[in-house]
């Protein structure tokens, strides 16, 4: 048996969290396209007969704003150094920068062992990827690259039994039969927070908390959810609302119809958003919507 964590970290956007997902076989994770998506390390345990693969989704690297984003950095670093193994996801439809080199060449360069995950090829001209693994190789980067595409499933099985090698030979390090260590009403903060920032523009996801005030299941098996969804300004919150209610309908329409799917279950969703100024930089705040030190 083989067994171990694996940090999966890399630039915003780059595809981690639909990685993950893919490679453990359920939804664990949050995706959109917007940066800074994942705020939590988040793990997806993906266990087979002869090994288990831990992966810990991490916030993309992204240079720090405010106290948020500087406590999600450091737990992309704090996640980088307690695995077994670093699995660095790098947007290939993105090109390939000497900022991009640099920071893969500094992770590479750690004593924990590395591959490359070089991703979305499915969208991108194929002469461009043998020509980006070999900018790599010619800068130094001396660790497995494999380009892989998360929505075509190309690749995934060959970069699983590659990370399944691995391990480290031991039992498992999940006992339990789980694919996340998160709990359902994180993940139901989460998919509210998700149809957020599907719906809405660049600035106002990125300001946006979600903060559970019932989970509950009823006896009639339908569960009972109260949320507030926290905005930092006025005019957000107008936004968010919409005319007449529809926006916040139709997000929270979405959303519900995701809770439903995870939990197995109707449920009765209430939502109000409510303005708590500047509240990324504010310590009490952060504390209350569940983002710790």
């Amino acid at each position: 048996m083989k067994s171990g964590f694996i940090g999966v970290i890399g630039k915003a956007n780059a595809g981690k969290s639909t990685l993950i997902n893919v490679l453990v076989g359920e939804k664990v994770a949050i995706v959109s396209p917007k940066p800074q998506t994942t705020r939590d390390a988040i793990m997806g345990v993906l266990t087979k007969e002869d090994y288990q693969l831990v992966f810990v989704d991490t916030p993309g690297i992204y240079r720090a704003k405010n106290r948020l984003s500087d406590m999600m950095m450091k737990t992309t670093e704090t996640a980088a150094k307690d695995v077994d193994f670093v699995l660095f996801v790098h947007d290939g439809h993105a090109g390939l920068s000497e900022d991009d080199i640099a920071l893969i060449k500094r992770y590479a360069d750690g004593k924990i062992p590395m591959a490359v995950a070089y991703t979305k090829i499915d969208i991108m001209p194929k002469e461009n990827i043998l020509s980006d693994i070999k900018q790599l190789y010619d800068n130094g980067v001396s660790c497995d690259v494999f380009p892989v595409s998360a929505r075509r499933y190309k690749n995934i099985a060959k970069l699983e039994a590659f990370l399944a090698e691995r391990m480290p030979e031991g039992d498992r390090v999940i006992t339990e039969d789980i694919v996340s260590d998160k709990s359902e009403k994180f993940m139901v903060s989460e998919l509210m927070r998700e149809k957020i920032l599907l719906k809405f523009g660049q600035e106002i996801p990125h300001g946006v908390a979600i903060s559970i005030n019932v989970f509950e299941k009823k006896d009639n098996g339908v569960y009972d959810v109260n949320l507030d969804i926290i905005c930092e300004k006025p005019n957000h919150k107008a936004i968010i609302i919409g005319k007449q209610g529809k926006a916040l309908k139709e997000v929270a329409s979405f959303a519900r119809r995701d809770m439903e799917k995870l939990l197995g279950s109707k449920v009765f969703l209430t939502t109000y958003v409510k303005v708590k100024e500047d509240w990324r930089n504010r310590p009490n705040l952060l504390k209350d919507f569940g983002y710790n030190d």
